[in-house]
């Protein structure tokens, strides 16, 4: 099981590389990207509603804890964005080169951050043998396609090079992998309140990380039609949650 979680993990960070590669392979211009974004913000929302915190919810079984681990996980991530920030990493997920200006290492913490909770998430499902749940683990991927679409982009304009982007996406994908790994070991045989809270605080924290980042980005280069293709996204997520 153990080996199951990790390359969970391991997948849902390799959508970061596949992404990487069509910026390298593909002359994709700033509005297709903002529009994969938007898509797959739409997609991870949906996941946040029905597969974190309403597991969440029914987890917990009355016990609480629930809005507590929502607002938890939104500003841990809120702290931690802001911290890797001041390091340099504020415009790692940029398509227009604006990394040039920030740290490499605060880039690299950034995009672990951005992947860590619903890494833990993935390991999560699979304790009781109940197995990862496929809505997430599509949001997971088709979410992390566009970060590695637009953040290689702003890379290699930047002037990253390729080996660097991928290296750095690789690296991602391996901590991916190592957080689902954690999210099974550590929390095998927890109480349903514990499992309850985490799902919560993961919850909350990759909404933040929605808000604060991802939606920005894909504003700043697809404009009005956001909100459509964001509900899109929501839309087709959910088609697949009903479908479980």
């Amino acid at each position: 099981m153990e080996i199951t979680a990790f390359l969970w993990g391991a997948l849902g960070g390799a959508a970061l590389v596949v992404g990487a590669l069509a910026a390298m392979w593909f002359d994709l211009g700033p509005r297709v990207v903002g529009t994969v974004m938007a898509f797959g913000a739409g997609v991870l929302i949906s996941a946040v509603a029905f597969d974190l915190v309403e597991e969440a919810f029914d987890t917990s079984a009355g016990e609480g804890g629930v809005a507590v681990g929502l607002f938890a996980g939104a500003a841990t991530f809120f702290l931690g964005d802001a911290v890797i920030d001041r390091m340099g990493g504020e415009n790692r997920k940029s398509a227009d080169g604006e990394q040039a200006n920030g740290s490499g290492l605060a880039i690299v913490l950034g995009a672990v951050l951005d992947g860590i909770p619903e890494s833990i998430v993935l390991g999560l499902g699979l304790i009781g043998g109940t197995g990862v749940s496929v809505p997430f683990i599509v949001a997971v991927f088709v979410s992390n396609l566009p970060e590695g679409l637009a953040a290689t982009t702003g890379l290699l304009a930047s002037g990253w090079s390729r080996a660097q982007a991928l290296l750095l996406w690789g690296a991602v994908a391996l901590a991916s992998a190592a957080a689902a790994l954690v999210g099974f070991t550590a929390f095998d045989g927890a109480s349903p309140g514990t499992v309850a809270f985490v799902l919560a605080f993961a919850g909350g924290a990759i909404l933040t990380m929605l808000a604060d980042t991802m939606m920005p980005e894909a504003f700043e280069h697809e404009g009005r039609l956001v909100g459509l293709v964001t509900t899109a996204g929501f839309a087709l997520a959910f088609a697949l949650h009903t479908m479980e």
